[in-house]
């Protein structure tokens, strides 16, 4: 192609070449290709630290639109590797808004690729499955390109929290509100501290290296397992922290990577999804009232649920309609449960906010039977 200051080109790992124009921060950056379905919601999308390692294609054909705006945040910068869009604004229309898209994409120094036709791309990642690729508005040699690409680490069994979650403990909430639940940081979204404050509970975010020991010195009614990027399997530390703390009986509730790693606890299975799910408009049934959800999503692993049926302790909760995956399991000898998806949202419907209604449910009961 002949090249220009404002062109830019994909490359994915099995040899597809799609040119665009270039948008964000000008350079060259790899991850593995997803896409997401949502019609709103980017800021908080591009922001959320699951995504981290991941260049997003958003399915929808506008993105920019309304700009960002400071509250509209899941974490303290974007977290993708690298955005595709199909029609970029540079301009922002929006009341109260922080400017455009443009420029928080320079800021965080995120690449990007716009221009090019997201439809026949999604359609290529839904048919060939999950695949790295590399995004680069500043080399076009393709030959140079792919010896990059093929040096880039591949998602299955990459090790990613410890990229993305806290260093040090923190608190969050109100000091004096009687609940207190530790929170196990993976890449925890913002909103997911926010639904536990909103609902009465002082939080305490505790960081990877933390032990059993540092969460239990803190004596909390409840625990929360993160969301969180990367392949389960490959955080066996953690794997065996959180089933050391399951054994202590104190109500837990585990999301999304929260979810897997509490499975893994127990001797189930992880796997690697041909596509993942990422959007706000997943159909979700919960299996103990029979009802319906939409949800927010955004995983490219899930539990087996050959291994759950092999596990007398473990019960399916929530399915996932459009493939049957498993979207949620309980335990039935521990006060513990965990879902596939994100009751929190940002972005995406509020139909599971009442899971975390369930959770404070059983701290509080729990917390009742002690005293």
């Amino acid at each position: 192609m002949e090249s220009n200051q404002n062109s830019a080109v994909l490359l994915l790992q099995d040899g597809t070449v799609f040119y665009g124009r270039k948008c964000g921060t000008n350079g060259i950056t790899t991850g593995e290709i997803a896409f997401n379905t949502a019609m709103t919601g980017y800021q908080e999308v591009f922001t959320d630290p699951s995504y981290f390692g991941q260049c997003l294609v958003m399915a929808t054909s506008h993105i920019g639109n309304y700009g960002v705006h400071k509250e509209e945040v899941e974490s303290l910068k974007c977290q993708v590797a690298g955005i595709i869009i199909k029609k970029f604004s540079d301009v922002a229309s929006r009341v109260g808004g922080n400017g455009t898209l443009q420029n928080y994409l320079e800021r965080d120094g995120v690449v990007g690729i716009c221009d090019l036709d997201t439809r026949a791309l999604v359609r290529h990642i839904r048919e060939n499955g999950a695949m790295n690729c590399i995004i680069s508005s500043s080399e076009f040699d393709l030959e140079k390109l792919k010896e990059q690409l093929n040096a880039a680490p591949s998602m299955d069994g990459l090790e990613l929290a410890s990229r993305v979650a806290c260093s040090e403990s923190y608190e969050y909430g109100n000091p004096q509100s009687e609940l207190k639940i530790a929170v196990m940081d993976f890449g925890v979204k913002k909103n997911i501290l926010r639904c536990l404050a909103e609902r009465g509970a002082f939080l305490k975010v505790f960081p990877l290296s933390a032990t059993k020991e540092d969460v239990l010195s803190w004596s909390p009614d409840g625990i929360m397992f993160s969301n969180g990027p990367g392949d389960p399997s490959a955080m066996p530390y953690t794997i065996n922290l959180i089933k050391e703390l399951i054994e202590t009986n104190i109500p837990a509730f585990g999301i999304c990577l929260g979810h897997q790693l509490i499975g893994l606890s127990q001797g189930l299975k992880t796997e690697k999804m041909f596509n993942g799910h990422r959007g706000v408009n997943h159909p979700i049934k919960n299996m103990l009232t029979g009802k319906g959800e939409i949800t927010s999503q955004n995983h490219g692993f899930v539990i087996s649920k050959s291994s759950i049926i092999e596990n007398e302790n473990v019960q399916i909760t929530h399915l996932h309609l459009n493939d049957d995956t498993v979207a949620g399991i309980r335990l039935k000898n521990k006060p513990v449960f965990s879902v596939q998806y994100h009751p929190e949202a940002s972005a995406g419907p509020h139909d599971s906010r009442y899971l975390f209604d369930d959770f404070i449910q059983a701290v509080k009961h729990a917390k009742a039977v002690v005293e």
